[in-house]
């Protein structure tokens, strides 16, 4: 039983001193790559890529977890954003993350008070042509598609959903976990699946 507690209590000194040290870390990470924000609250380093021209901005009250210790759900990557020559990133006020990729070729905007669960994807591009020819000239990125996401006030994103390029999700809504989002969701719905289709309205 003393055992417990001292190691309980070491666990949370240890923790206590290490998101301070990953908050400063992560300022000169925020800073270094021009982004704008407000106040933050993380726990571990997330890794950004902002190329010059791009722009990505936080609101307030912004919280994210890298890694399994700030969220134990099963995925151990730190939150990942990368915004490429300009392109804009724009995450409203009051957004909580968990391991989340947001990769922005052409615009990501995430709306207030939205939850998005451990591991989720957000894509606003196919990364290469489709067109097998393209991809075999080795000259597809160019070729490649993009398409604006926009996540809606309160929505909820499952853990481990991906979210692909043109893709709204509506006020309210919920993506149920694990689901591939292909096509934008209504306000006020609970969509869930591979590919993700219309579960309830809320």
């Amino acid at each position: 039983m003393i055992f417990q507690l001292v190691y309980k209590a070491s666990r949370r000194l240890i923790n206590s001193i290490g998101n301070a040290i990953s908050h400063i870390i992560a300022k000169i990470v925020l800073n270094g790559n021009g982004v704008k924000y407000s106040n933050f609250r993380t726990s571990g380093i997330p890794y950004v890529m902002v190329a010059k021209g791009g722009n990505f901005t936080i609101g307030a009250n912004f919280a994210m977890n890298n890694g399994i210790k700030g969220n134990p759900i099963g995925s151990y990557n730190p939150c990942t954003f990368v915004v490429d020559k300009g392109a804009t990133l724009k995450i409203g006020n009051n957004v909580g993350i968990s391991q989340t990729a947001l990769i922005c070729h052409d615009s990501i905007t995430i709306g207030n008070f939205v939850k998005i669960g451990g591991g989720v994807c957000i894509y606003d591009t196919d990364f290469h042509a489709l067109n097998p020819e393209l991809r075999k000239s080795g000259n597809d990125l160019n070729e490649k598609v993009k398409s604006p996401v926009i996540i809606n006030d309160n929505a909820f994103i499952g853990a481990h959903s991906i979210i692909l390029k043109g893709v709204t999700i509506g006020k309210n809504s919920v993506v149920g976990a694990g689901s591939v989002v292909t096509k934008s969701v209504p306000h006020n719905q609970i969509w869930a699946g591979n590919p993700a289709k219309y579960i309830k309205d809320i």
